[in-house]
């Protein structure tokens, strides 16, 4: 897992290898952020020797209340999980114009 953060979002990057978008979950619940995914081997022959089978990914995280849920979004490219967190415009900085009295 390597995670960013920037003024506009947090940037979650997971390494899932083999892992199809259709084997992927996301779900973001009262502060938390739960990741799931399961890895499916397909036989091809007869197995001599297998050291591997499927594998279940899970992590969960405490995201702070200032993501903006309904823009959150996800992509599966090349066994990486990039999961893009916007923050609200209320906890994007702000610069403070200070006028002349």
């Amino acid at each position: 897992m390597d995670i960013y953060e920037s003024e506009e979002e947090i940037l979650l990057f997971a390494d899932m290898p083999g892992v199809l978008k259709e084997d992927v979950k996301v779900n973001i619940d009262n502060g938390t952020l739960s990741l799931s995914g399961i890895r499916k081997l397909q036989p091809r022959g007869a197995a001599r020797w297998e050291e591997f089978g499927d594998v279940e990914f899970r992590r969960n995280f405490s995201v702070p209340q200032t993501i903006n849920v309904e823009k959150v979004y996800a992509e599966l490219k090349d066994g990486v999980l990039k999961l893009h967190l916007p923050k609200s415009e209320a906890a994007k900085p702000r610069l403070i114009q200070i006028n002349a009295a």
